[in-house]
């Protein structure tokens, strides 16, 4: 029984230290992907944006500006405080552009939702 003990006692410990550093001691977390339009992300399938021009044309129209990973994980850009703004203004000059993005994550029924603490342009 010892001996089982001191061999799972270890791995979850490594378990545990490895799922506090993908998060940061901070809580926050680092995504990279396009910043795309909601709409074509999920009615066209598309894996990255048609062009900055497209997104930018379809976020000034209204629709929500989303983070889509290389993976396919779509981020919803959300604000922490009431009442929340867009965030549509924020992401517009990097419309199109694959970018890195630091913020705490919060998942809810499958989707995910990040609070933006930095972007920048991010190189592929």
């Amino acid at each position: 029984m010892m001996k089982q003990i001191r061999i799972v006692v270890p791995a979850l410990l490594i378990t545990v230290m490895g799922a506090a550093a993908a998060w940061g001691a901070d809580g926050s977390t680092t995504v990279k992907g396009y910043v795309i339009d909601s709409s074509c992300t999920f009615t066209k399938d598309l894996k990255k944006p048609i062009s900055s021009e497209c997104a930018l044309a379809c976020a000034k129209a209204g629709s929500p500006l989303v983070i889509q990973t290389a993976g396919g994980t779509v981020y919803l850009p959300i604000d922490d405080t009431q009442p929340a703004k867009g965030q549509n203004d924020r992401l517009m000059p990097y419309a199109g552009q694959l970018v890195s993005v630091t913020g705490k994550v919060y998942q809810k029924g499958g989707a995910r939702a990040i609070v933006i603490e930095k972007i920048e342009a991010a190189s592929k």
